[in-house]
């Protein structure tokens, strides 16, 4: 199994940091969901996981005594909306879930800004998941015209970091 119990607890700390309330991920036939209750501060992570094709067991926090809240989704996902395409623009979106930043230290200057030139390599940010600093490359060559995402904010999968400019 690709996963211990010390990936699910940094997972759970992961949420519980940021303003995630619901994880997935699936590698290698397992699949891990955790997902917490939105409506109380430090609402408490319930872990799922399986295994194809046996369930597999893993503990979880316990249930509280009273039934839990419906989970209620943020106002506002900006992984769900959609960019407006536009003629010569697209975007830079997050290949995964986890805390933005623009540069490598606070000292650091920003990777990329608004009228940096970038190349499909150019590293534009780093994004944090599971203690894990992941340099994130452009993918496209053009100029940045629009910084989407504030420093040290949570993202989600597939959310748009930057609009680049073909050129």
């Amino acid at each position: 199994m690709p996963f211990d119990l010390k990936d699910v607890k940094q997972l759970v700390d992961l949420m519980r940091r940021s303003d995630l309330t619901e994880f997935e991920l699936e590698q290698e036939g397992v699949k891990v969901r955790i997902k917490r209750d939105a409506s109380t501060p430090g609402g408490l992570p319930q872990v799922m996981a399986t295994q194809a094709p046996f369930p597999v067991a893993v503990p979880a926090a316990p249930a509280p005594a009273a039934a839990p809240a419906p989970v209620v989704a943020p106002a506002a996902v900006p992984a769900a909306a959609s960019p407006v395409p536009e003629p010569g623009v697209s975007f830079i979106k997050s290949p995964m879930v986890g805390t933005f930043y623009r540069s490598a230290s606070p000292d650091s200057p920003s990777f990329a800004d608004k009228g940096t030139s970038v190349k499909e390599d150019t590293v534009v940010c780093i994004i944090e998941a599971m203690k894990v600093m992941n340099e994130i490359q452009a993918e496209v060559k053009g100029t940045i015209v629009e910084v989407l995402v504030e420093n040290g904010v949570s993202v989600e999968y597939g959310q748009p970091l930057f609009k680049v400019k073909a050129g």
